[in-house]
């Protein structure tokens, strides 16, 4: 059952124009609208990669189906899209993507930059190496994105990783991979990756996701969000479930970069594919 949103906030940076809203929970949720200026896909992507980076253990926010009503976007003046035409456009009423919003509305407890020092001492820091076997299994053609919260009495930060929208290639459901797409800005978060133990758990737990994990999540986004084509959905699933055999080979490439991403990195460490995999051999031919 959705979440019915009951007051709009604010706008949030950003090129979906999302919209700081509250819940009937109680909770403030970061809401993007099937006609954001991006494409009505990208909320089928926030939720699926959200919910598969949940699945493998990273920090990502809560999310969830949010219901935006027509009363609340008529009453609401700033509830228009700004910069798309003369006349603004108003947000479509309906059901749309909401992600919980990091921390709390206090200043300095949620930040999107750290200077070097702070970035260093994030306590989940190893994370963004877990985060890595997502953004490239779900092939992210955007820059990773994070934020950093600090709760009270805490001297430490933690990230949590947002802005799932331009997996599976945005609105194009594809897999134009690159060595230098969905990776952190910051070399810094990738420093202390010695060789593929520093990836585990996350990487194993991509690898041998179970088929019934990831359609079962899929089955929660509504048919809205990609115009009910269900084809399209069911492609999309199985190319991304035979490319969990790939993922090492996506992130190699990564490695062996010009960014010299992890410059501590064991030259003698080799890659190990799951057992499961070792009989797939037509793969290689498959048009990503």
């Amino acid at each position: 059952m959705a979440v019915l949103a009951v007051q709009a906030i604010r706008r949030m940076r950003g090129g979906a124009q999302s919209q700081l809203m509250l819940g009937s929970d109680s909770r403030l949720w970061v809401v993007k609208f099937q006609n954001n200026p991006q494409h009505l896909r990208v909320l089928a992507n926030e939720f699926l990669a959200s919910r598969l980076a949940a699945a493998v253990g990273l920090s990502v926010p809560h999310t969830d189906v949010v219901e935006v009503t027509d009363w609340l976007i008529a009453n609401t003046p700033t509830m228009r899209f700004s910069g798309l035409s003369e006349e603004a456009q108003p947000y479509r009423a309906g059901l749309q993507f909401g992600s919980q919003f990091v921390g709390g509305l206090m200043p300095g407890q949620v930040l999107d930059y750290l200077p070097e020092p702070q970035l260093e001492d994030v306590r989940n820091l190893n994370e963004f190496a877990g985060m890595l076997c997502i953004d490239k299994w779900t092939g992210n053609s955007n820059g990773r994105q994070a934020v950093f919260e600090r709760r009270p009495r805490e001297r430490r930060y933690r990230a949590s990783f947002i802005d799932q929208g331009f997996c599976f290639n945005a609105g194009e459901w594809s897999f134009a991979d690159a060595p230098l797409r969905g990776v952190y800005q910051r070399n810094l978060v990738y420093r202390k990756v010695t060789g593929w133990k520093a990836l585990e758990p996350w990487l194993s737990r991509v690898e041998t996701m179970q088929p019934e994990t990831v359609w079962s999540i899929a089955e929660q986004v509504p048919p809205e969000w990609y115009a009910g084509d269900q084809g399209a959905l069911e492609l999309l699933l199985e190319q991304l479930l035979l490319r969990r055999s790939r993922v090492r080979e996506l992130i190699a490439a990564f490695r062996d970069s010009s960014r010299n991403p992890f410059p501590l990195w064991n030259e003698g460490a080799t890659v190990t594919v799951p057992a499961q995999f070792a009989a797939i051999n037509g793969s290689e031919g498959f048009v990503m």
